[in-house]
Parts: structure tokens; sequence; C-alpha cells
């Protein structure tokens, strides 16, 4: 679930739309002043979408979009912008993959009783704020894109100023044996804003004693 490479696509369709309406009205001979006020009407209300990071800017309008967004009708209502952690370098991190290919499937828990069937594809080794840390990276084994991995991790925000559940970072299968994790793209689990939602539970393996202040924070409802 690749989540969020669609807003880009979604501004050039809209900008699209509009040239091809100026277009059509100036065939039809329509005066350009009320081609000035049809073009003003269409954009004069467009909220510029917020955020630090393009990443960010993606994040905001995929919540915005009632075709997308896993917010509730009353919390997208006034929606605006996502609580992020301010963008921080040091959270991009480069770890060393340890594939593991002799790893046995297993069930993943999630909110529900959805099991989906995961493998552990490897193990980052990392350092980060001065601490060699570990994660599993993980590879939905039904998943079409075979390229995909998954990457929940538990941090010391959890239940503070981040989502009690954790966070997930998706990411895609290297070329070597090098990866470039950047946590500020780490974002909640649908389940921090809508219980309709079927979400994986963190592997307690996935621990780190560290606080990660980079990403998504904890949800606050409008």
């Amino acid at each position: 679930m690749i989540l969020f490479l669609y807003a880009s696509k979604l501004y050039k369709i809209i900008g699209s739309c509009i040239f091809n309406a100026i277009k059509y009205l100036m065939m039809r001979k329509i005066p350009i002043i009320i081609i000035c006020i049809v073009f003003l009407q269409c954009t004069g209300n467009k909220k510029p979408v917020l955020g630090e990071t393009k990443w960010q800017k993606e994040m905001n309008a995929f919540f915005k979009d009632a075709t997308t967004s896993p917010l509730k009708g009353k919390d997208r209502k006034d929606f605006e912008t996502l609580e992020f952690f301010k963008f921080d370098s040091t959270y991009v991190i480069t770890a060393t993959l340890k594939r593991t290919p002799d790893s046995e499937p297993f069930k993943m828990k999630t909110s529900t009783d959805r099991l989906p069937v995961y493998r552990v594809y490897g193990e980052l080794d990392f350092n980060l704020n001065e601490k060699e840390l570990k994660l599993n990276i993980y590879q939905n084994v039904d998943s079409e894109d075979k390229d995909y991995l998954f990457l929940p991790f538990l941090d010391d925000t959890n239940g503070d100023t981040s989502y009690s559940g954790g966070r997930y970072i998706e990411t895609s299968i290297p070329e070597g044996n090098i990866m470039k994790i950047d946590f500020n793209e780490a974002f909640n689990a649908y389940c921090a804003y809508n219980d309709k939602y079927s979400c994986p539970i963190v592997p307690r393996a996935n621990y780190v004693p560290i606080k990660i202040e980079a990403g998504v924070k904890a949800f606050k409802k409008y």
C-alpha cells in the first residue's frame, strides 16, 4: 500500500481540467472578462496544501481528499494538516541490511482478526543518536509488489508525542546491502484515525529504546 504518490498526479489532473475549460470557453468566443471570472472562481477558493516538505504536503493532500482519506467525515471536515515533527536530517540514516532468505513466513497480528502473512526479509543495523540499533524489515508474502518492504517500529515517543501503537515506514528492496531509511517519513497506521481499518500490530522485536522525534505525530481530532 504505497500511499501518497498520487498527490502530484492529482495536481496535474486539476490543472489540465482548468486549462481545457478555458480553452473551450475561448473557442466559443466567450469574452475574456468572463473567462477570467471563471478562472478565479475555480482557483480563488483553493487553499495551499500545508507542509514543510514535499512528502508532508503529499500526506496532507491524501488525508484531505475524501476519496482516499482514512479520516472520519467529521474529522476531515475541518482538516488542514497532520502534525509532524520538524524535519531533521539526523533521522535520515544509512543502515546495513543483512538478508534472511531462510526466515519462516508467519501470521502478523493486526487490530482485527485478519492475519496477513509476512516474513522477515532482513535485519537492519544502524547508528542513531550515538546508539547501535537493530530493526527487522518485513516482506508481505502475498503482496503482488515483490519489491515492497514494510518497516514497523516502536520507540519512546509512543503514547506521548506519537501514536501509542507505533509507526510505519514503507520502502523497497535495495540493489545492495545498504539502505537509506528516512524516519521523517514515518506515519501512523490508519487505525490511529479510524477504527474501521485493520492494521498490523508492530512486533515487540521492533522496539528501539530511544525517542525518534521525526515523522507524523499523534493525531489530534478536529
